[in-house]
This record gives C-alpha cells, structure tokens and sequence, in this order.
C-alpha cells in the first residue's frame, strides 16, 4: 500500500495547529504590518497593540472552523539569497526550526443553530517578506481543498475592500464569483468604497478540481 499523503501539506507549504505563546511573535508580526492591518480590517483607524494580537490569536486557535499557521516546508526550493535571507530572519525571531512560520488562515465557525448552512468565511494573512511569492494562492487553493473534501461544506466566501483590488483580483483568479458589493459601506482614505463579497461553491470548486485533473493526465 502506498504511503498516505499528509493531508496539512503543499508542494511548499505545511499547516499546523496555533501554539501559544510559540506563535505570539507571529501574530506580533502579521498584527504590525500597517499596510496588511489596513487592507482587512474595517476597523483600520487605530493602531493595534499586544492586547489585540492576543485576542485574535485566541479567536483563531479556540473560535475558528479551521485556525492554522502557514508555515513553509524546511525541504521547499528558495529562489535567491534575499528570500533565504528573509527566511531566516523569521526563523530565527519565531524559534521554529521545523518550518517557518509565515502567516496565518482561518475558517470562520457558524453558530451551532446554523451549521446546517455548511458554510464559512475565509480569511488570511501573509507576512509582507513572504508576499507575492504565491504562497497565499497555494494556501488558499489548499483550504478550499479542506473545506470541500475533507469538511464537507457547500460554500466558502471570502471579502476585499474596494481599494484592495489586487486582493479581489487573485480571488477570482482563484474560482471567487462576485457575489455582492455594498455600496460606499467603507471610509477610507478621504473617500468611500465598496466592500466586495466573493464566494465558491462546492459544485464549482469540484468542476475546476476535474479540469485541473484533467490537464495533468
């Protein structure tokens, strides 16, 4: 019998379960990046501090469907010496031989009177020297992945701010419809903006999954 595949691992990536206070510089780190706080959080005019990170990374680790670290694989290929560079400056402040931890994903919970629904939230964050490498897609492709196969859920959204659009664009790259926007809901930077929500269903991650199959034979 051939040897199962681990179901928390991608050609580069690994998930794993929140460990406090091991992951407190994480979140430390995601809950500094000023640029990445004001890109999804609608509350992005304060300044978080330790009591926040705290709590988030409470609701992440004991509140979430799914609440995990996105780490990257020790055996990953690097492309160059600043990306390996980056990789160890995060090892070392987060003391994680094993992996290194770059961000975080979340699967948020219904309450117990709607879990028929069988839907949740995604979200996520990647470290700024981690970004732009792909990692977010490989992450998101595996969630989906979990929530459709493994979860059995029927629906996953996810949302963007109106000024985020590279957000928004890699959502529907990655199978998001639009579904909605709400009109001027958000006050950012002098002006109003739409909220944007993006959502997949199972019928439609299961097609895209038999395509994606379909070109690898």
């Amino acid at each position: 019998m051939p040897p199962q595949k681990d179901p928390f691992r991608t050609p580069r990536l690994f998930f794993r379960a929140i460990q406090t206070p091991t992951d407190n510089p994480l979140f430390d780190a995601i809950n500094a990046d000023r640029i990445g706080y004001m890109n999804s959080n609608a509350s992005n005019i304060k300044l978080p501090g330790d009591k926040d990170a705290r709590k988030w990374q409470k609701q992440v680790a004991e509140e979430s469907l799914l609440g995990c670290v996105i780490c990257l694989h020790p055996d990953a290929a690097r492309a160059g010496g600043a990306e390996r560079e980056a990789e160890s400056e995060a090892r070392a402040k987060t003391d994680q031989p094993q992996g290194t931890p770059i961000g975080q994903l979340t699967l948020k919970p219904l309450p117990p009177a709607l879990m028929h629904h069988r839907n949740t939230e995604l979200a996520i964050d990647i470290l700024p020297q981690f970004q732009g490498k792909g990692y977010g897609s490989e992450a998101i492709a595996w969630v989906l992945d979990y929530a459709f196969r493994r979860a059995g859920l029927h629906r996953v959204s996810i949302r963007a701010f109106g000024w985020n659009e590279g957000a928004a664009r890699l959502y529907e790259r990655l199978g998001f419809v639009l579904e909605g926007r709400m009109r001027e809901a958000l006050w950012h930077e002098g002006r109003w903006w739409d909220g944007i929500e993006m959502g997949m269903l199972e019928g439609e991650w299961w097609a895209r999954e038999r395509e994606r199959r379909a070109k690898e034979e």
